[in-house]
């Protein structure tokens, strides 16, 4: 599966390692994902969703409900 946050759809970026002789090669930033489980009260279930941290700050924040309808996924 894709790396990609569910949430905020972050996801791989290229970019140059560049070294001290100024020689540029091609690299990866990957997104810090995690993989957790919150429980929906509206659903009355437990849903997995593979997210960035940031966006685990913003539903610490706002609530799984609220972020979940900002989405479209409720």
């Amino acid at each position: 599966m894709a790396r990609v946050c569910e949430i905020t759809g972050k996801r791989t970026r290229v970019g140059n390692n560049v070294s001290h002789a100024n020689n540029k090669t091609k690299r990866k930033f990957y997104p810090n994902l995690q993989t957790k489980k919150f429980f929906v009260p509206s659903l009355n279930e437990w849903v997995e969703i593979k997210l960035a941290t940031s966006a685990l700050r913003t539903i610490n924040k706002k609530g799984i409900e609220a972020v979940l309808k900002e989405v479209g996924a409720l």
